[in-house]
This record gives C-alpha cells, sequence and structure tokens, in this order.
C-alpha cells in the first residue's frame, strides 16, 4: 500500500476544526478561569524558583483582586510537616488589569532556603481593611532536591500502544466490530509478540494505556490499581514482556490514573453503601449515596479525594508499586490537572525515591503558564500547544508558517532552562487521527512528522499512525473511540512506504545529537508562499528540515556548502526542488 486515502473512509465528514478534550477548550471557558482566578486572592503557584536546589530561597508573589480589599498578606509555611512558621509579605506597587477593569495590589516575600531532601508547605491568608481574614484555598507545596528530567528521555522514541487494540497473544489480527465501544482482544502478550516489529521501527519505550483491572475497554476506570486485567494477561507476562524489552534495550512507560476511579472500584462500592467505611473519605460525598464528586460529571468515574491522607497514600504507594516490583520506567499520568500541586509534590518525592531515573510526565490540557507550574513535581507534560499549532498548519492549513514558527520560537523560548519535559504527538485515542484531519493525504503527514522528530522534545506515535492507519467517523460523531480501531497487521493493508519513512526518520534523531540537543535557527519563513525551514546545529553538526506548505512545487536555497539527503546520503548544494506539502531534510 502507498500514499493513498485509506479506503472506506468518509472523508466528507472530516470537520476543518480541530477537537480537544479538556477544561479550556473554548473561549468562553478560558475567559471564566482567567476572571475567576484574578477577582480574588491569587497566587498560582507563582514562587520562583518553581523548583529551588537546596540551599536556595523561594520568592513567593500574591495579588489581590477586587473582592479583597486586603491590607495585610501572611504566609505560614512548615518545613518536613513541622511546626508552623509565618512570613509578612511586602506590598508592592498595584497592576492595572483590562480585563476585570480594576486594580490588583501585589505582595511578595520570600521563604527561606532548605537542606536537599527538604518539602516544604505553605499557605496565603490575608487581612482586609474591614478586618475580616481570607484564605487561599489551596495548599501549596515544593520539594527541595536536584532530580532533573532523566537523561534517557532525550534519547527516547516513544510508542503509544492502545492495549485492547492491539495485538492478541495468537499474532492474530484483532477482529473490526461495528461498536467501537467492545473488546478487541488485545494482550500484553500481544504486545510482546510484535516486539520484533517495534525493534524494526526503531522506537525505544513503549507507552502502555492502563493494565489495571476495569469494567471498560480503555481501561481509565481501574477497580485495582496494583493488578493486572485478567483479560490483558498476568503480571508474570509483564514482567515477561519487560524482560524482552530490556534485551532490546527498551523502556516501559505504563499509563496512571490517579484522579479517579471506576464506580465499581470496592473502595467506592464500601463508600456509597455505607458512610461509616473506612473509606468514605476517599471520595468527596455531597448527599449520600448518590451526590459525589465525579471527572467531568460522569456518575462512573468517582473523583479520589486525594486531600484525605489514607486516600493519597493508597494513590503513590500504588504507583510506587508498580516501580518497585516491576521496575517500570515511569508513567504518563492521566487528567494530571486533577490532582492538586500538594498531592504531586508528596507523588514526585515518593516516585523519586522509588527510582531517580523515572519519567513522570502528565495530561494537562491548560495553558503554559500552569504547565510550567508543576517543575519539580513532574518530569512534564504532554505538549497539547505544539500538537494544536502542527494540526493547524500541517493537517487542517489553517494557519501559515510565519504563524508556525512565531509559537513554536516563543513555546521554546519559554520553556528555555525549565526542568520540565514537554513531548510531543500528532495524535492520541482522545483524538481524530491526524490522517483523519488531513482528509487522508499522506504527503501532510510526512511534513508534520518530519517536524515532530526534528524537534528536541521527545516524539510520540500513536500506535498504527506509521502505516497510514485512519479511522471511519469524526470522534464529534462517534464519541472518542473514533481512533481507536483495531491495529492493522496484514501488510497488504498498511503503508510499507510509510513504515519506511518512520523507520529511517526514528534512526536519524536517534544518531543525530543536533536534533535531540542542538539549537534552532529559522532559516526561511515566507507565509505567501508557505516555504519554510529551519537549522538544528550542535558543535560541527547541523541537520537542515524544509517544508513546502502549498500545492505547488517550489525551489529553496540552501545554505552555502555541501549537503548530505538525510536518508539517501546524495550530496548537493545550492538549491533543492520539493514537491507540493513535501519536505527536504539534510545533514553535514
Amino acid at each position: 500500500m502507498t500514499d493513498q486515502p485509506i479506503p472506506d473512509v468518509d472523508h466528507n465528514a472530516v470537520s476543518m476544526e480541530d477537537f480537544i478534550f479538556g477544561t479550556l477548550s473554548t473561549d468562553e471557558l478560558r475567559l471564566q478561569q482567567i476572571v475567576e482566578t484574578r477577582r480574588g486572592l491569587a497566587h498560582e503557584r507563582r514562587n520562583q524558583p518553581r523548583d529551588p536546589l537546596p540551599g536556595t530561597p523561594v520568592q513567593i508573589e500574591v495579588t489581590a483582586g477586587p473582592e479583597i480589599a486586603a491590607a495585610e498578606v501572611q504566609v505560614q509555611y512548615s518545613i518536613n510537616d513541622g511546626e508552623a512558621e509565618s512570613i509578612q509579605l511586602s506590598k508592592g506597587t498595584p497592576i492595572w488589569d483590562t480585563l476585570l477593569w480594576s486594580y490588583l495590589d501585589t505582595f511578595s516575600g520570600e521563604l527561606p532556603a532548605q537542606a536537599d531532601g527538604s518539602t516544604v508547605r505553605y499557605r496565603i491568608t490575608a487581612s482586609t481593611l474591614s478586618g475580616a481574614t481570607v484564605r487561599t484555598p489551596d495548599t501549596y507545596s515544593y520539594n527541595v532536591d536536584k532530580h532533573r528530567v532523566p537523561a534517557w528521555v532525550s534519547d527516547a522514541a516513544i510508542y503509544h500502544i492502545f492495549m485492547d487494540r492491539f495485538a492478541d497473544s495468537e499474532g492474530k489480527q484483532l477482529p473490526d466490530h461495528d461498536n467501537l465501544g467492545d473488546l478487541f482482544g488485545g494482550t500484553i502478550n500481544g504486545v510482546r509478540r510484535r516486539l520484533d516489529y517495534l525493534s524494526e521501527l526503531g522506537v525505544n519505550a513503549l507507552w502502555l494505556s492502563p493494565i489495571y483491572p476495569s469494567p471498560s475497554h480503555h481501561g481509565y476506570d481501574a477497580t485495582d490499581f496494583r493488578e493486572v486485567n485478567p483479560r490483558l494477561g498476568t503480571k508474570a507476562d509483564l514482567k515477561a514482556l519487560i524482560a524482552d524489552m530490556r534485551g532490546r534495550g527498551m523502556r516501559l512507560i505504563l499509563d496512571f490514573v490517579p484522579n479517579h476511579t471506576s464506580d465499581e472500584h470496592p473502595f467506592f462500592q464500601s463508600a456509597r453503601g455505607d458512610q461509616g467505611s473506612p473509606y468514605y473519605c476517599y471520595y468527596s460525598f455531597g448527599d449520600h449515596p448518590n451526590g459525589y464528586k465525579a471527572f467531568f460529571d460522569v456518575p462512573t468515574l468517582p473523583q479520589i479525594n486525594n486531600e484525605f491522607p489514607q486516600a493519597r497514600q493508597y494513590v503513590i504507594d500504588s504507583a510506587c508499586y508498580w516501580l518497585q516490583e516491576f521496575g517500570v520506567d515511569g508513567f504518563r499520568l492521566d487528567y494530571a490537572y486533577g490532582p492538586s500541586h500538594d498531592f504531586w509534590t508528596d507523588y514526585y518525592r515518593a516516585v523519586k525515591r522509588e527510582n531517580p531515573d523515572s519519567y513522570h510526565f502528565g495530561e494537562i490540557v491548560e495553558t503554559p503558564a500552569l504547565l510550567r507550574s508543576y517543575e519539580g513535581v513532574m518530569d512534564g507534560a504532554l505538549d497539547f500547544l505544539w500538537l494544536q499549532a502542527a494540526r493547524k498548519l500541517f493537517a487542517f492549513n489553517s494557519s501559515n508558517v510565519a504563524e508556525f514558527e512565531q509559537f513554536l520560537s516563543r513555546h521554546e523560548g519559554y520553556f528555555a532552562g525549565v526542568n520540565y519535559s514537554l513531548p510531543t504527538f500528532l495524535d492520541n485515542h482522545d483524538l481524530n487521527r491526524f490522517l483523519w484531519s488531513a482528509r487522508g493525504d499522506v504527503r501532510k503527514l510526512r511534513q508534520a512528522a518530519v517536524c515532530q522528530f526534528t524537534l528536541s522534545a521527545p516524539p510520540i506515535i500513536f500506535y498504527g499512525t506509521e502505516i497510514g492507519m485512519s479511522q471511519r467517523r469524526d470522534v464529534r460523531q462517534i464519541g472518542l473511540e473514533a481512533s481507536r480501531t483495531p491495529m492493522l497487521w496484514d501488510e497488504q493493508q498498511q503503508n510499507r512506504d510509510l513504515f519506511r519513512f518512520y523507520r529511517d526518520l526514528i534512526a536519524l534523531r536517534h544518531k543525530s545529537e543536533a536534533i535531540k540537543r542542538g539549537d534552532r535557527v529559522p532559516v526561511v519563513v515566507e507565509p505567501t508562499t508557505g516555504r519554510y525551514g529551519y537549522v538544528r546545529t550542535a558543535g560541527k553538526e547541523q541537520v537542515i528540515a524544509l517544508f513546502n506548505v502549498s500545492a505547488q512545487a517550489q525551489r529553496f536555497d540552501l545554505p552555502a556548502g555541501d549537503w548530505r539527503e538525510a536518508f539517501s546520503g546524495n550530496v548537493t548544494f545550492g538549491s533543492v526542488e520539493i514537491a507540493p506539502f513535501g519536505y527536504w531534510l539534510g545533514a553535514r
């Protein structure tokens, strides 16, 4: 199969707008969050540095909006949950907020430096001009340590497997049910049987969707955080998979869901049935038994009360269990925005104690400022911002190369020097597949992949993207399951040219320090023609990526000197012609 649209796909049903699941998915929701945050006493985790090293004091900043006439602001803090101390913040110059059409008072102060291994918790309290006391609702905290994002992450090419839809234990093609909510039969041993395929592709880390017991096909509603779902296999199967992966130089990342459980979880069943249950406070009930907090108000997904100490310990100990007993290399943390930052402070301290080289990155579909606030309590987060920008340019052609480069350069600058990793991806299990959004145009997928794999962030491939998998309906038509069709193992149905392209692209990334750690400088940015490109440089090595984001063939001038075409090794200089929606990759 070559670069042709996927058969039996109704591309007329493709929306020309993207769908991103999250709390800030509309302008109305974004505006509402800004107003609600700024009108009262707001800290927004504005502590500098966010990830303090031992011996470094921390600056705290607070604003008081129109609802708070603050006379004084104090910070009460403790070290390692010891006796509380207090400092008074200094009042600064007011700032104007046009959105609120109001002045905001500013306050700042310094928390003293601490020793390695310390945990600092603090609360913020304001005394108003009328004599009232106002406190921020959150407990804030940070760890003082020397942990950095593990070095291996920069060298990772991650493959995202949706377990029920990838491979069965017998090596057969999974059935293609009409109802994508059904079970399809993927297993842990199925993944193990396909390690030759994954090794040939060149990926060196696997991210598995949840493997825990669950009533659903997706597994994001666990009934036990410390067992393997019997339909997926056993703990022995998981250990065998990890052993085989280790022999191939591969790492394993598990999906973990600290925010909620299934309503079939024994703890929830006990709490719902009896207010005297020891698990009652593991969840947040209003009107018992049917009034409780749930993930996006879905009643089958009750939210864990991670502010209750025993519940928090249960969740964190469950994550540590897989690190201790199986040696997994980290977790992708589902809906990481749900639990508080204070939860993540304790989580990060615990998992890094178990394995300092483990990698923990969140699903956080929020603002860059909020993403950056998790520095020091997570190793990173999925880069939904880059995803949206890349899909606008390459899939939908709804932005131009100048807008993309402006975003990319500012995005890189905003996170420069931050101890935080932002893995990139083009599609996942909650999105329309890239090829669906691009109306089946594989040329656009190749362009987007070249861009993804020539940036410094670790890239993630959603299973099947590398062989041209798409879908038959939009997620807005049939739900998030639309992109979760079974992996195609019949090579006659696979785009093998695309597979070889991905294989070569991954191999190029593995051997190139310029791509993984070099500087990036744009060399052509022409919104009127759609010509775009940049050079990555590390020492004497350079890699150039050029993109023709237009429907006409165009010629590009190369920087002076000889260049080798990245895949063929052919030497060229002067200029190259790039086909419509094509790319050119060179190195020297």
